[in-house]
């Protein structure tokens, strides 16, 4: 799911103590211990269930991640933590987990452990071993925040609720792509009403060059144009009514701003005037990367950088409602949703199970596995102390890039939107994996 990046003004003494959380904890994590052992290729299993040693390093060779096997002292504030509410959102991922092979032995110990915190502290660790995660040498990265916004509308058109929810457009065409396949043009057959498959007697054609790729792409995602797979249109040109007639509309919003700030959560629940709850949950996307308005306000000058938090976009274009369609429309990604009329326990992650507010995050997928634990450590948005949590990596992002970033779930409504959108800190990540499993990477 991709998401706001923000920022916040705090006055010099909470800024004070919230970098000062920080640099205590890059002068913890920064001073490394000789290496035993170095290696690199391919993500495999060693010894199932045996721990491997500390200062083991395992280094892919690939995007400049590298992971280290740390003790669980070398955690701050590990000994302290409540595990209880971790254990549970655990839990939860085994209902994904438990049908791989290196998770069934965790997953089934993880329904035998009771809710007490010393029975999952040591549950924790007994059968994970902490590997600290490293990019290009740097153990800091990024941490944001997301949550589940609530929208009022309705489920058809009124005189309020004018802007369109849309389902998966009847003309939008996946194609799964090679991940070595990058330039020239490629021929498509269609399979079916949303889908096609490159193939050397399809009737299409697809010119790579014109579609947004990048190393992670996994599928062209466009639309038929004569005889021609082009790629989808963009936010702007949906906005601009190229969608009329070409998709579902599961419901429509009261404000634009909130429907926009919805796409970049990726899912949330619409109360009608009769107060009925629709949950919309992430369908798929257009493929264009997120581009942040924020920047692009700061740049035009309308905002400055400090003050381009969500509360205050969303107070800027109230008052300047003629730079709306040019503000949303800087972000070509756009969101497709599905609805049902029951919410779930918390919206659905990418790793198909429900978050958990506080104990749940979104991550690259490419780095860390979903539904593994994760420890993160980063300053807390609301009182600028530390934030140090056992989290579960059940989610992802257009805008979450790289080995140590992620963004964090605070659940649902006004609330949880205030602590997610002052929250862009430093932060620090650990990996816990099965013990004798390395760290797959894709």
């Amino acid at each position: 799911m991709s998401k706001i990046m923000s920022s916040i003004k705090f006055s010099s003494i909470r800024r004070w103590l919230a970098w000062f959380s920080v640099l205590f904890l890059a002068a913890c994590h920064f001073s490394h211990k000789p290496v035993d052992s170095i290696i690199s290729g391919e993500s495999s299993a060693l010894a199932p269930g045996k721990p491997l040693p500390p200062n083991y390093v395992y280094t892919p060779g690939k995007a400049g991640v590298s992971y280290r096997v740390v003790s669980y002292q070398a955690l701050p504030q590990w000994s302290t933590q409540s595990f209880i509410d971790s254990l549970e959102a655990f839990k939860t991922s085994c209902n994904k987990l438990q049908m791989q092979p290196a998770w069934q032995t965790v997953c089934q110990q993880a329904a035998r452990t009771t809710r007490h915190n010393h029975q999952a502290k040591a549950f924790f660790e007994t059968y994970f071993t902490p590997w600290e995660v490293s990019q290009n040498g740097q153990l800091a990265g990024t941490v944001t925040g997301y949550y589940e916004p609530m929208l009022l509308g309705d489920t058809k058109q009124t005189a309020q609720a004018r802007f369109p929810i849309y389902g998966i457009p009847n003309d939008f065409v996946v194609v799964p792509l090679n991940s070595g396949l990058r330039q020239g043009i490629v021929r498509i057959r269609l399979t079916g009403t949303n889908s096609g498959v490159i193939t050397p007697t399809g009737n299409y054609t697809a010119n790579l060059a014109s579609f947004p790729l990048n190393e992670k792409t996994r599928a062209l995602k466009g639309r038929i144009s004569g005889n021609q797979l082009v790629p989808y249109y963009t936010r702007a040109q949906i906005n601009a009514g190229a969608l009329n007639g070409k998709a579902p509309i599961l419901g429509y919003a009261n404000d634009p701003v909130e429907l926009f700030f919805l796409h970049v959560q990726g899912s949330g629940q619409l109360k009608t005037s009769d107060n009925r709850m629709l949950r919309l949950s992430f369908a798929d996307k257009n493929d264009y990367p997120y581009v942040s308005i924020g920047k692009y306000m700061a740049n035009k000058g309308y905002l400055p950088l400090a003050q381009t938090s969500m509360q205050g976009i969303k107070a800027w274009l109230q008052q300047h409602p003629q730079q709306l369609a040019e503000v949303l429309g800087q972000n070509p990604s756009y969101v497709f949703f599905r609805a049902s009329a029951e919410p779930a326990s918390g919206p659905t992650g990418a790793l198909g199970v429900p978050l958990t507010k506080g104990y749940s995050a979104a991550v690259d997928s490419h780095f860390v596995s979903l539904g593994a634990p994760i420890f993160v450590a980063t300053t807390h948005p609301a009182s600028g102390y530390g934030l140090n949590r056992l989290l579960m990596a059940q989610d992802t992002g257009s805008a979450i890039n790289g080995a140590v970033r992620v963004d964090y779930f605070w659940g649902y409504g006004d609330e949880a939107g205030a602590l997610a959108g002052k929250m862009k800190y430093p932060g620090y990540v650990w990996q816990l994996l099965p013990n004798g499993i390395l760290p797959q990477i894709k």
